[in-house]
Order: C-alpha cells, then structure tokens, then sequence
C-alpha cells in the first residue's frame, strides 16, 4: 500500500507524524506521504517542517515518508504560484484539494490544478471529461479516495478515466486514526468504484511509478 494523500496536526488531521507513519507501517504500508493543507498563510513553515519530519522518521521506521502539500481551498489563479513554491520549498508530493462536492471548493479550481506544476488532482467531484483528458496529456493522476463524503464521487471519476486512458491512485486523505485502511480495504473501494482487479493493479503500479518518479 502506497498512500500519497494525508494529513498530521501540522493541519487538520489529528495524529502527530510520527504517530501517523507508525500506523500506517502497522496497516501494511511500503509509502506515505504527508500532505499538509497548505496556503500562503502557511506554506513555507508546513512545508520546511516536513521535510525535516520525515527525513528523520525515515531512520527509525521500515517505510518510505514522503514530504509534501495539499493546496486547499485558495482562489483558482493562485494554484500555479502556490505549486511552484511548494515544490521549490522542498515538496515531493504537490496535490491539489479538487472541486469535491461536499465541500463549497471555488469553480475553476479543477482546471486550473491541471494546467499547474502538480502530481494528484485530489477528490477530484464531478470533473469533466475535458479536464480528465488535460490530466492524462499533463501526467497528473486522479484521485479514487477512501475519504468518506469525497468518495461519492468515485464512481465518477472511475468511469471517465477508463474512457480516457488518465492515470489513477488510490489514496485515504486520512485525518485521524480510523481513515486509514488495509490493503484489502484499498481493493474493496476501488472494487466499489467500478473497476475490476486488473485496474486495482495498475492503481497500485501507478503510486510506485509517482513514488520512484518523485525520489
């Protein structure tokens, strides 16, 4: 299992870093990366605190701890600048927090993810084929989530992705203890979603090859 989605209290999850990698190893985890909600607020401290983080944890635990960002709920034209900084701040992993529906996300910020330097379009809602089609010609993967509320929309994305040929990972946007899950869990959401065993596969070769590509 590979989660590139996440949070610790450095935002709005719950556990410290340190605890959350420890449960994920107990989960069956290989990778995690730490997402932060990140914003001009806060961008240059989350950030520059993870990088430290998880350079440290990667020497105690048996699991490979990514550093990196979730760009949340900031104005669509301000996406670009903010995934440009993070990445020179030192993020691995740059995702964007996507036009969910159970969240009042600006319109646009969907589009404008995809046209920036970024690796996942995270819960991604009701995107349009157009958009999936600007993720496959750009690299950037889709979000399948395990977070409850985000994933109503799986099914959704699922299905435009097959048509199209983008790229999909499989991720929990955990906040606290309970969001995060097994392999086998992982299997069933995406089961759940609408894909078969063979697209479960690529899921899971889709978060290795962002994994190896972002080393």
């Amino acid at each position: 299992m590979i989660d590139l989605h996440t949070h610790s209290l450095l935002s709005d999850g719950e556990l410290l870093p340190s605890e959350l990698v420890r449960r994920a190893v107990v989960k069956g985890y290989q990778g995690l990366a730490i997402t932060d909600h990140v914003d001009v607020s806060n961008i240059d401290w989350v950030i520059s605190r993870l990088v430290k983080d998880c350079g440290e944890l990667m020497k105690y635990f048996q699991i490979e701890v990514i550093p990196g960002a979730e760009i949340t709920h900031v104005p669509p034209e301000m996406i670009k600048p903010l995934a440009e900084e993070a990445r020179k701040l030192g993020a691995k992993v740059v995702v964007v927090h996507g036009e969910t529906i159970v969240e009042p996300v600006a319109p646009g910020s969907n589009l404008q993810a995809l046209k920036s330097p970024i690796d996942i379009l995270a819960h991604p809602g009701l995107i349009t084929e157009e958009e999936v089609l600007l993720a496959k010609k750009n690299g950037i993967m889709l979000e399948i989530t395990a977070r409850k509320g985000h994933c109503l929309t799986n099914g959704h994305v699922a299905k435009l992705a097959l048509k199209t040929g983008a790229g999909l990972v499989l991720n929990t946007d955990a906040h606290s203890p309970e969001d995060l899950v097994t392999p086998d869990q992982a299997r069933k959401i995406a089961l759940g979603a609408g894909l078969d065993e063979g697209d479960f596969s690529q899921l899971r070769m889709n978060a290795q090859e962002l994994l190896e590509r972002i080393r």
